[in-house]
């Protein structure tokens, strides 16, 4: 079968859906351009800022659009076959995940831009808010940890993997010189563009030039030195001025991601590409079981929690009319399906039986990308470099904001304020990464896992239930304001016992070795037990706040 025809359709339906369920959406939540929105209402010049539609999808995509929608697809295809994961991901971004981001994003305009966490304590009780932030915290905390480890995983992958450590650090200094030239020099962004983007092409090159393999050190292996380093890198990026690092990084990111999304479309439109990979391995595979695992591991490609964060951080203070929020929220989300098909596609070029199949998520992404580039008579070795640098970028632009936006929960959480307000909550977010890449997991047969493997399932699942909670919180506003709210409740249920059953499995074999008196502390299972336990508080209060609010007196 023909990769084209799979990709084409799946276009097709993201595009009717957009039309049509986006239409049903827009009337649900009564979008109208006459309604006063924040960037107007709060115009502020430097947060609240009316923007173009256009200006304004890309800086959301480039925000929302990182490794998760290339990694988790790839995994799941990896699990069950293609089908599953693509069923999933049509599905899930037209029913579930857009849903989620578009109501997260008009939640927060309605409510002069605030977080969807301050929307969840208005409609439900302060309690609530501050086990939703912990609850946030903690999401955050393990993106962290899985894309951490993917990064050092990439850097020390054996054929390119040097160099495009080489490459990641010339990058990211660019970047750093592109924020001096922007606001220190005044140069104005076309020129800055201008400069700086060929300046990246030919990182890409010369980093292969100047490949960086590091030595063991203090008993560390080069793998879990450059955890660390990238987790310094998380520190120093999340207290440093926007303007400096992450801004700059955030629009080179963004052109790497419209590249290679663009080399995705070309290359399956002319490449002639075949489908090899099966199409459905099984409902179950090595012990793993399609429900609930199918659900938490494609993650991004579906549905997102991290989204509602950004929708209702800055995307909804620059939102110039409340009917924007379509493309921005529900059209944005079915983008990102798009990347996650591109992402799955690069696995159903390949035979089951190859050695590219058994290898790493990012090497399998950067094999496909410099497949797709082939097409343009392109070295190979730079198309590996480039679609492997692309996918660090990717991780890059999660990195840095999540540790910023940890930061920022953990303060709100503990009101530290003070001299080390910055430092402090910062070192303290990144406390439980540093710790977590450092432990050895054996698989069954003995062998070394790496720690982003054994954190997807964990970073999936809450990165899922962060999406149902959110959609809970909706819920509740939509029922507390009249509107129909079924079409937001169906997905919250459906994704609250995914997440929820998914958590009970990684804690159940942890609580019979220790009713049998073996009991050992596991980092994967106490960190589920957590999570479950705080989901639970929640939804106890939630069905409290729906069902036995007390009117509020005149």
């Amino acid at each position: 079968m023909n990769l084209l025809l799979i990709a084409l359709l799946a276009g097709l339906i993201l595009l009717g859906a957009y039309f049509l369920y986006g239409r049903f959406l827009e009337k649900k939540l009564s979008l109208d351009n006459n309604n006063p929105v924040p960037s107007q209402t709060m115009y502020d010049g430097v947060d609240y800022i009316p923007t173009r539609k256009t200006l304004l999808l890309g800086q959301h995509f480039s925000a929302i659009a990182a490794a998760g929608p290339i990694v988790g697809p790839i995994l799941a295809g990896l699990l069950f076959g293609w089908v599953p994961a693509l069923l999933w991901i049509l599905v899930g971004s037209i029913f579930v995940g857009g849903v989620h981001d578009l109501s997260a994003l008009v939640a927060s305009v309605r409510h002069k831009a605030r977080s969807i966490a301050e929307v969840v304590k208005e409609h439900m009780s302060r309690r609530v808010y501050l086990l939703f932030l912990l609850f946030i915290w903690f999401s955050l905390v393990y993106v962290v940890v899985a894309f951490t480890d993917i990064t050092a995983n990439a850097f020390t992958q054996k054929t390119y993997g040097a160099g495009v450590a080489s490459s990641s650090l010339l990058y990211l200094t660019l970047a750093f010189l592109m924020g001096l030239t922007l606001y220190k020099l005044r140069f104005p962004l076309w020129l800055s563009t201008m400069i700086f983007l060929p300046l990246v092409v030919f990182a890409i090159w010369f980093g292969q030039k100047i490949p960086i393999t590091l030595p063991s050190f203090l008993g560390l292996e080069p793998l879990k030195i450059w955890d660390l380093i990238l987790l310094l890198y998380c520190f120093i990026a999340s207290i440093i001025p926007l303007w400096l690092l992450l801004q700059p990084r955030g629009y080179l990111g963004g052109l790497f991601l419209y590249g290679t999304l663009l080399a995705g479309i070309v290359g399956i439109i002319f490449g002639g590409f075949k489908i090899n990979y099966p199409a459905f391995i099984g409902w179950s595979n090595a012990g793993v079981p399609i429900f609930p695992v199918l659900f938490i591991t494609v993650a991004c490609g579906a549905c997102s929690g991290f989204h509602a964060i950004v929708s209702s951080g800055t995307s909804s203070k620059q939102l110039k009319k409340e009917k924007d929020a379509k493309l921005i929220g529900y059209g944005g989300m079915l983008l990102e399906g798009l990347v996650a098909v591109i992402a799955l596609g690069t696995l159903m070029m390949l035979s089951r039986s190859g050695a590219l199949a058994k290898g790493k998520p990012d090497e399998i992404y950067a094999n496909g990308i410099s497949n797709f580039l082939s097409i343009f008579k392109i070295n190979r070795d730079f198309a590996m470099s480039f679609g492997l640098l692309a996918f660090a970028t990717f991780i890059y632009d999660t990195l840095d904001v999540c540790t910023r936006l940890g930061r920022y929960v953990f303060q709100e959480l503990t009101d530290w304020r003070g001299k080390f307000s910055k430092a402090g909550p910062t070192l303290v977010t990144l406390l439980i990464p540093a710790f977590s890449v450092m432990i050895k997991v054996k698989d069954p047969s003995g062998n070394y896992l790496p720690a982003w493997r054994v954190f997807w399932s964990l970073f999936g699942t809450s990165n899922q239930l962060l999406a149902a909670l959110t959609l809970l919180g909706v819920t509740v506003w939509l029922k507390e304001t009249k509107k129909a709210w079924g079409y937001t409740a169906l997905p919250m249920v459906f994704m609250l016992v995914m997440t929820l059953w998914s958590l009970i499995l990684m804690i159940l074999p942890w609580l019979e070795k220790i009713f049998s008196g073996s009991y050992t502390l596991e980092v994967i299972p106490l960190g589920a037990l957590v999570l479950l336990s705080l989901a639970l508080f929640l939804l106890v209060e939630a069905f409290r706040g729906l069902f036995f609010k007390k009117p509020v007196p005149k």
